[in-house]
């Protein structure tokens, strides 16, 4: 087989340039730390990288999601927990001012403390975040919620959830609306609301105490109570009776019942039982009433505002109607109501505490899933440097002797032995 001289250059440059290319791309291997520069070099290892990448991504931006939420949602847990320590502290105050023989001076006292805590309540209602957005309006993060009226206060905000996708399934609060913390706190017992009623005049005479009530059987109050029960005494010949009116009727749907002190009144109609029974400690007077109505929401801010006017009020007379018999009826209300928000603003706590636990659990699974992406990346993009030195190393052997021996064969010619 003759072959060309030619050719012999052709076949000798050509070795040389692959070797120069294996080479050129083991150097760009080596300083990318890549081992596939382009998708070409291994399709099937370049798309699923794309799809470990985008994969990571995403979850990287849930961490930082968790991240903000769990920023947002700790400045919401120490604002609820200082609404927990103020309204313990007036719930203190309210047993102290609950004591009949202080004097009414004492109790002017008292009034201005709340009048302190009231300010400061609404300090903690309007508080904003690190961005300036209030905390407690919903979704009107630039608009200031409370503001002071007669009644206590009114609400400006919305009950809205901010909402933050924190995982690929879950969205979670970063908020809690005003509505929520300070608003819709279920009076009396939660069920139903028991008071004093005086005929209609809502000031009673004699000395009965009305307690908060008892619910004996939920699924009845709910499936049959009336709008309002009224229990109505008489007092005959030293004899104390009571009759039970529902709604608006003129006619007992119970009378004549004997009345002793403590014992419990059950709030029943005939033969239908309404799952409920309060009881009044005491002696009422002809005409002495209480009324028993379902509950309905009251505000904290309203709440506090009655405890403060009830105080200021003082004890005196039946006829002005602050007796000390009254008094303490209203007062007895009016812990019930901040033993109420005690509970709802636990239970708030207590939600915002979850979240914030499952903040930690998810980010926690977050950083083991990052680690995960990264080991499945490496598996597939990064270079084994020991191998791809060792390869070099060969290439640039293999280079210089493609080198030498095409130098050495370019110089075989007819015309050197001439």
């Amino acid at each position: 087989m003759r072959i060309s001289t030619a050719q012999i250059f052709d076949s000798g440059s050509r070795g040389i340039g692959r070797n120069q290319v294996d080479l050129y791309k083991l150097q760009n291997q080596l300083s990318s730390g890549r081992k596939n520069l382009t998708p070409a070099d291994d399709p099937v290892a370049a798309a699923q990288a794309l799809v470990l990448t985008q994969s990571k991504e995403v979850s990287a931006q849930f961490i930082k999601n968790q991240g903000d939420a769990r920023g947002k949602l700790s400045v919401v847990e120490t604002q609820v927990g200082a609404v927990g320590d103020l309204l313990q502290n007036v719930r203190e105050k309210l047993v102290q001012a609950g004591n009949t023989t202080l004097s009414n001076s004492d109790r002017s006292y008292i009034a201005k403390e709340l009048e302190a805590r009231f300010s400061e309540l609404l300090g903690i209602a309007n508080a904003q975040d690190g961005t300036g957005s209030y905390l407690f309006s919903g979704y009107q993060g630039a608009l200031k919620p409370f503001s002071v009226d007669q009644s206590g206060a009114q609400y400006a905000g919305d009950d809205g959830k901010r909402l933050l996708q924190v995982d690929g399934s879950r969205q979670m609060a970063t908020n809690v609306s005003g509505n929520e913390l300070f608003q819709n706190i279920r009076n009396g017992n939660g069920t139903f609301v028991t008071s004093t009623n005086g005929n209609g005049t809502g000031i009673n005479k004699g000395t009965g105490v009305i307690d908060q009530g008892s619910v004996t059987n939920p699924a009845d109050w709910n499936a049959n109570h009336p709008s309002k029960i009224e229990i109505r005494f008489s007092v005959v010949a030293g004899v104390t009776t009571y009759s039970l009116y529902k709604d608006s009727d003129v006619v007992p749907f119970s009378s004549g019942n004997n009345f002793v002190s403590g014992d419990p009144i059950a709030l029943e109609d005939g033969s239908t039982n309404y799952g409920a029974s309060v009881a009044i400690e005491g002696q009422p007077l002809h005409d002495d009433s209480f009324v028993v109505k379902p509950s309905t929401n009251e505000s904290i801010f309203t709440t506090l505002r009655s405890a403060i006017n009830t105080l200021n009020k003082g004890v005196g007379s039946v006829a002005s109607g602050n007796s000390t018999t009254q008094y303490v009826n209203d007062f007895a209300g009016q812990l019930q109501q901040i033993d109420q928000a005690l509970e709802n603003v636990n239970k708030i706590r207590s939600t915002v505490g979850s979240n914030l636990l499952e903040l930690e659990s998810l980010g926690n699974s977050g950083e083991d899933l990052q680690l995960q992406y990264a080991s499945s990346l490496s598996a597939l993009q990064d270079l084994d440097y020991a191998k791809a030195i060792s390869e070099m190393a060969q290439k640039q052997l293999q280079l210089e002797a493609a080198q030498l021996s095409f130098k050495q064969i370019s110089q075989l010619s007819l015309f050197s032995i001439l």
